[in-house]
């Protein structure tokens, strides 16, 4: 019997939980106009799901998916037939995929209710569900969603020009949402479950994904995917979001040309990584450079490059590669520039040493509300390395190693921007001292549509390296700093 006459053996059944005659409607008064994609809802065949007071659903956290029934047939069929094997089905794996692919299209023909584009939509979830990541899977292929949170299987809301919005989308159930999880996490070679309940991995495009399952998720497992863009962005593309002016880009260039060791601190979500993979490209292209990350996202256009990436503990809670192990390791491999992606532990002691020992030039990014919050971070993650060594040697550590600080932050408008560009100077005492180079004009105050019209402004001041880059002979235009030619 051939694939499409086995599948096309499941009876289609009753219509259960997806039946219009069960629903009761909302008035239209009731329906969120703002937050749900207008693709969203379906509009065409089902006219018995749409009554005169509005969209029909049976349970408000959840809505009526007209094509609900038939995926499960499909689904159904299809794991009777290949078992356990369909969930771990590979995009690349032409033996398994084509015969489904061939297959679906006989098996939609049989649903003698649906339209010409009911059954083109049904066989796009169907495809997504056996080979992609589900419901999410549209969104992950949707250019403007920059987040995808995943608060339960029935509950999703989506990241879009910095602003969240719930979306019409869910799993099947908490066993979809956990296969999709299952199948994210095996690609990359780690795993989750009640042992190890919590999980860092990444898509095949770079994307960032965090899941967590119970028991330290209370109502269900949880799933946070960070999205890239597919083309990484360009200082271009962050002047152009108004990220950071050209003056900002320009002066940041002449940092990294001139092997000065910066900071990029800021708070979840502010843009961190993106910015380090942009200033990530002033590397010149003849150094060798070193990239340590938990979860690799950098992209780096540079030849001469090598990547690591931190590896957790196996099932029996051994064969741990930490950040640290990572960087002591990168100071043999006779790197020019290490660029870290984040230090939040033990890791800023070895990265600072490695920055006063003539790895200058070095990049990492910190989680930090400012620049003088960030040096008192790295301050308390040097401690935690155990070395007990005294506050003031740690400051002398941070201030001849740190060089300039550039924060970010999410504005309430949803966009991210440079806000503060400091300078470490040196050490007062016990203080480490600083001077602002660039402040953010929140004075400027709020266009028509509430986005800030501020940019990031010089404060007049001379920064104290300028003589450093002119003795490698890097060009810094005065004007940058608003003190005349």
């Amino acid at each position: 019997m051939s694939l499409a006459a086995r599948l096309a053996r499941i009876p289609p059944g009753e219509e259960g939980e997806g039946n219009p005659a069960q629903v009761t409607a909302i008035p239209a008064s009731n329906i969120p106009t703002t937050g749900i994609p207008a693709t969203a809802i379906p509009v065409t065949s089902f006219s018995a799901a749409i009554t005169a007071g509005g969209f029909a659903r049976r349970n408000p956290r959840r809505p009526y998916d007209p094509l609900a029934q038939v995926r499960r047939r499909a689904h159904d069929a299809l794991l009777e037939l290949l078992g356990p094997q369909l969930y771990d089905l590979a995009g690349t794996d032409d033996d398994l995929v084509r015969p489904i692919l061939e297959a679906l299209p006989d098996v939609l023909a049989k649903e003698e209710a649906l339209t010409a584009t009911d059954r083109a939509k049904a066989y796009q979830q169907i495809v997504d569900e056996i080979l992609g990541h589900g419901p999410i899977e549209p969104l992950l292929r949707d250019p403007d969603v920059t987040e995808i949170m995943v608060n339960s299987w029935d509950r999703i809301y989506i990241e879009r020009f910095g602003q969240i919005h719930a979306v019409d989308a869910a799993f099947t159930d908490e066993s979809h949402l956990r296969r999709v999880i299952d199948r994210i996490v095996s690609r990359v070679g780690r795993r989750v479950d009640e042992a190890s309940p919590m999980v860092d991995a990444r898509l095949p495009d770079g994307s960032r994904v965090n899941a967590v399952v119970p028991p330290i998720a209370i109502d269900g497992a949880a799933l946070t995917v960070r999205k890239f863009s597919a083309e990484p962005y360009t200082a271009e593309d962050l002047i152009s979001f108004g990220t950071l002016t050209p003056q900002v880009a320009n002066f940041l260039a002449a940092c990294i040309q001139g092997r000065l060791d910066i900071v990029i601190s800021g708070g979840t979500g502010s843009g961190k990584t993106t910015l380090l993979n942009v200033l990530s490209g002033y590397l010149p292209a003849n150094e060798r450079i070193i990239t340590i990350e938990d979860s690799a996202e950098l992209r780096l256009s540079q030849d001469h490059v090598l990547r690591m990436e931190y590896r957790p503990p196996n099932i029996e809670g051994a064969g741990e590669v930490t950040i640290r192990d990572l960087v002591r390791n990168a100071l043999r491999m006779r790197p020019d520039r290490i660029v870290v992606g984040e230090v939040r532990d033990a890791a800023a002691l070895d990265m600072l040493q490695a920055m006063n020992t003539g790895h200058d030039g070095s990049l990492t990014t910190v989680h930090a509300n400012s620049p003088r919050d960030s040096i008192s971070r790295l301050e308390t993650m040097v401690m935690m390395a155990g070395m007990e060594l005294p506050i003031r040697a740690i400051r002398e550590q941070l201030s001849s190693a740190v060089d300039l600080i550039v924060q970010l932050a999410r504005l309430r408008d949803g966009s991210r921007r440079v806000v503060q560009i400091t300078e470490v100077v040196g050490m007062e005492g016990d203080v480490v001292t600083m001077q602002d180079l660039y402040m953010f004009d929140y004075s400027a105050g709020r266009d028509g549509y509430g986005r800030f019209s501020g940019q990031v402004r010089s404060t007049g001041l001379r920064p104290a390296f300028l003589d450093r880059l002119a003795e490698q002979s890097i060009p810094v235009q005065p004007e940058l700093f608003g003190i005349g030619a």
